[in-house]
């Protein structure tokens, strides 16, 4: 039976929900997970004429008043996943199982070009984050339109690789609108120096960032920041590849820097 199609007209954007429906990516551990199955959203940025596809996981509970929202952004596909919001489950589907509104972002359309391999990279490379963190600024505001209950002031971003460079430029660009960051080996977008946003990196084992993307240890003291070291995870296991066990000790440092105060 195919799923009912709900279309509402919000602010002059088109909302496309499917409810529930097929994932696709690693199961979470049986017994881990309570949060319900994800909504496929397809919103409509008409400033840029662009869809954004969104994997929306809600906890169990329901989005209750206070309910805060993380925003996850994938790392770079390059067109070879047809969904890569609804990769990294481990991840999106244990924050949702305890209590936190998740919203993964699609930042690759099949119309996009690729990202060049080749030039200075923080050249490069810019606007496709610049791409990414539109689409993030999008997602926000229409989600607090959709969700005004959610708590608006606590808004924290999580990213892997490229997505987590998309990550630190929202971080930069738009300081005021999110509490934390959370980058998964970033590499590329320099982290910025400041105590607003709270920064938070899980760095992999075999993959070193470009330099300057990283603070010095002075840095880190002189703006609380939080970069931890995974000896025996490396980049390309941050998501859907990695074991059970190495999913489980990035979802507890994770879990831990969203209860850090």
């Amino acid at each position: 039976m195919k799923a009912t199609i709900f279309l509402l007209a919000l602010s002059g954007m088109l909302f496309i929900v499917r409810p529930g429906g097929k994932s696709t990516g690693a199961a979470c551990p049986a017994g881990n997970v309570s949060a319900q199955l994800p909504d496929s959203l397809e919103l409509y940025d008409p400033a840029r004429y662009r869809v954004i596809p969104v994997a929306l996981y809600k906890p169990k509970r329901g989005i209750k008043p206070g309910t805060k929202l993380i925003i996850f952004s994938h790392g770079y596909s390059g067109g070879a996943s047809p969904s890569p919001e609804r990769e990294y489950r481990y991840l999106t589907e244990s924050l949702a199982s305890q209590g936190y509104l998740v919203a993964s972002i699609r930042h690759e359309l099949p119309t996009d070009s690729l990202m060049p391999t080749t030039g200075i990279p923080q050249v490069v490379r810019h606007p496709f984050w610049e791409r990414g963190s539109n689409n993030i600024l999008f997602v926000i505001h229409e989600l607090a339109k959709r969700y005004p209950q959610i708590d608006s002031t606590h808004i924290t971003l999580i990213g892997h690789s490229n997505g987590g460079d998309m990550t630190a430029l929202f971080a930069t660009s738009y300081p005021g609108l999110v509490d934390k960051i959370i980058t998964l080996d970033n590499r590329r977008m320099a982290l910025p120096h400041t105590r607003h946003p709270r920064i938070y990196s899980l760095r992999s084992s075999d993959q070193p960032a470009d330099e300057g993307v990283l603070p010095t240890a002075e840095e880190i003291k002189k703006y609380n920041m939080q970069i931890v070291q995974l000896s025996h995870t490396r980049h390309n296991e941050m998501n859907d590849n990695g074991t059970e066990a190495q999913h489980s000790e990035i979802n507890g440092y994770v879990v831990r820097f969203l209860n850090d105060r």
